[in-house]
């Protein structure tokens, strides 16, 4: 009798938990894809914005950013300082989940008209900005549940915010550091990128002059290559073990197990004894970056599985690609977030001079109805209170003129397919399906894979994003296989920025996503020449997911650094040796791109996790 009460009981308590986990999962979905969100506060957001908003958002009309944004929210409250002026405080949150960037606009009915501030959350998972009618002298910061006044108007002289705006400084320091204004600058460029951008915006067939200087000039300018060595004639030994937390070794032809090759351009300090001579594909630690790992390999030294894999696939390499070093890096992202960043210049929001006139609406500024951020401002740079946790820095994708597709099928729909970009959660560029995709959404995970219409559901959860052609590595959901892109044979259906035959090799970038053992590991490829078929075979190789294009042509285009502090000074070392000259030096202390000064190009960053 005990025994079937016990039994009885027992059943309720099974039945009671399922009912819990059936409503624990359905709430979890409410959240996810519900009218209800939390940021890391705990603040509750409509993750549905107003009708209004989603309209303007997605009305073919001229607009601004801020009506790009359609999931902002507003307040406004009636302002005064101490000279008795009145006037209205507007607060713009761009987007309420990632928490990150506001715009103020403060009007004080005289003549002189509104001003407008772009001001950025240093700690969104802490901190909310907002305006408290009680509180008219300037914004309040909620910070664990105690408000922080922040006086930005109310003095008699000028405020914090006009002395903040007539400063030289990309990020001014406001509220004691609880707030940063960003202010307009002019990024750095090298005498290569200013030639070019010229040619492009002020020569009549100015595109045409730089095709030809890259295909004369620069076609195999940034070669490197090795000859490879059996290790057992030096003493290298081909025993030497996978360093604890790396990532999966690639897959490469058992002949070369105990080779070695010599990185004469390696500027990376590893923590190993050879110094510049590593053996094919294995991993090795960067010195003192924990979390950070080197491979060097050559496309003709993977397994030949994998080139039976890809037969029809990609094109055959030649002799020069096929020996052409490639040196890769991989980013632990359990110990690393990765974070994305404009620059000051690029990529722009205007049309590409490729688009086919038959899908461009000239009444447009651009395709997605602007043709400027203002007033919003690209800094170019990292936030100076972030600066001490940046481990490494990569460029980002092609400018605009070369982020649309010129033929196929992608040319003639969505007004070209130009390729989208968010910063901090905010649409500057929309997302376009079929296009390769670097997704950061607001808990930190990274995802690479081809956006599609479906994923717009999740738009408002993405902290940033960064589009760049189509697939090198492309994974089907359905099969979980990965595979070449569609379109790595084909120049013009893959917009590779090659020759027309395809067959044009230059340097070029690109990343992937490797998930080995229950790790996920960004990983960078520096290809010293190759077409999109050379590195497709290299991504498989190093088992990759999924993998995309970044950019190419020159050092300053692929520029990788990372970083760390060696007795109290803060030391760069980057990938390729000759990848120095990007950066600038003060009384003998080297000042790096993206994180001393500001630069024109987009790019991405890692930052030591502190969770």
């Amino acid at each position: 009798m005990k025994i079937r009460v016990r039994k009885k009981i027992g059943y309720v308590i099974m039945f009671l938990c399922i009912l819990f986990l059936s409503y624990s999962q359905n709430q979890g979905r409410k959240d996810m894809n519900g009218d209800i969100a939390r940021d890391h506060t705990g603040y509750k957001i409509a993750s549905q914005p107003p009708q209004v908003q989603i309209n303007e958002y997605n009305a073919q009309i001229p607009k601004s950013i801020v009506e790009l944004q359609q999931f902002r929210e507003n307040s406004s409250i009636a302002i005064k300082n101490s000279l008795g002026q009145h006037g209205t405080a507007k607060l713009t949150n761009l987007n309420p989940l990632i928490n990150t960037w506001f715009l103020l606009t403060v009007d004080w009915n005289d003549s002189l008209g509104a001003e407008t501030y772009h001001l950025e959350n240093p700690d969104p998972t802490h901190q909310r900005i907002i305006l408290d009618p009680h509180y008219p002298q300037g914004i309040v910061v909620i910070e664990k549940k105690q408000k922080h006044n922040c006086d930005l108007w109310s003095g008699a002289h000028k405020s914090d915010l006009s002395e903040g705006r007539d400063s030289s400084k990309p990020y001014v320091p406001l509220c004691s550091s609880r707030l940063y204004l960003r202010n307009s600058t002019k990024g750095h460029k090298t005498t290569m990128e200013w030639a070019t951008d010229f040619l492009r915006n002020y020569i009549v067939g100015g595109e045409k002059i730089t095709v030809f200087i890259r295909k004369q000039f620069f076609q195999d300018a940034f070669l490197n290559t090795s000859e490879v060595v059996s290790a057992g004639k030096s003493g290298v030994g081909a025993a030497r073990p996978r360093p604890l937390g790396a990532p999966a070794r690639p897959l490469i032809n058992p002949l070369y197990n105990d080779h070695y090759l010599i990185l004469q351009e390696l500027g990376t300090d590893l923590d190993y004894e050879m110094k510049n001579k590593v053996l094919v594909g294995r991993w090795y630690r960067v010195k003192n970056i924990p979390g950070i790992f080197v491979s060097a390999i050559q496309p003709k030294l993977v397994a030949e599985e994998v080139i039976q894999n890809e037969k029809k696939q990609v094109n055959p390499l030649d002799e020069i690609e096929s020996s052409a070093m490639v040196y890769i890096v991989a980013f632990d992202l359990d110990q690393f977030e990765l974070g994305f960043a404009m620059g000051t210049e690029h990529p722009r929001v205007d049309w590409s001079d490729r688009t086919q006139q038959s899908v461009r609406d000239n009444s447009l500024p651009g395709p997605d109805g602007i043709g400027t951020v203002e007033p919003l401002v690209n800094t170019g740079m990292v936030n100076p209170l972030r600066a001490r946790r940046v481990v490494a820095t990569f460029v980002g994708g092609f400018k605009r003129y070369h982020g649309a597709f010129r033929y196929s099928d992608f040319a003639f729909k969505n007004h070209g397919s130009h390729y989208g970009f968010i910063e901090n959660g905010v649409v500057f560029s929309k997302l376009q399906p079929g296009l390769a995709t670097v997704i950061i959404y607001n808990n930190g995970v990274v995802e690479l894979k081809t956006w599609t219409d479906k994923d717009n559901a999740n738009l408002f959860r993405i902290r940033h994003a960064r589009q760049n052609g189509v697939p090198i590595i492309d994974y089907d959901e359905t099969t979980r296989v990965s595979k070449p892109g569609s379109r790595i044979m084909s120049w013009g259906l893959g917009n590779w920025s090659g020759s027309v035959n395809g067959r044009y090799r230059t340097l070029r970038s690109g990343i992937g996503l490797q998930e080995h053992d229950g790790y996920r590991f960004l990983i960078y490829g520096y290809f010293s020449t190759a077409t999109p078929s050379a590195m497709a075979r290299v991504f498989q190789a190093y088992q990759c997911k999924y993998a995309m294009l970044l950019d190419m042509n020159a050092l300053e285009h692929t520029y990788l650094a990372v970083y760390q502090e060696k007795d109290s000074r803060f030391t760069v070392q980057h990938l390729i040796k000759g990848m120095d000259a990007l950066d600038k030096s003060f009384q003998g202390q080297v000042v790096p791109r993206f994180i001393g000064y500001a630069d024109n190009r987009d790019f991405f960053y890692l930052l030591k996790r502190t969770d």
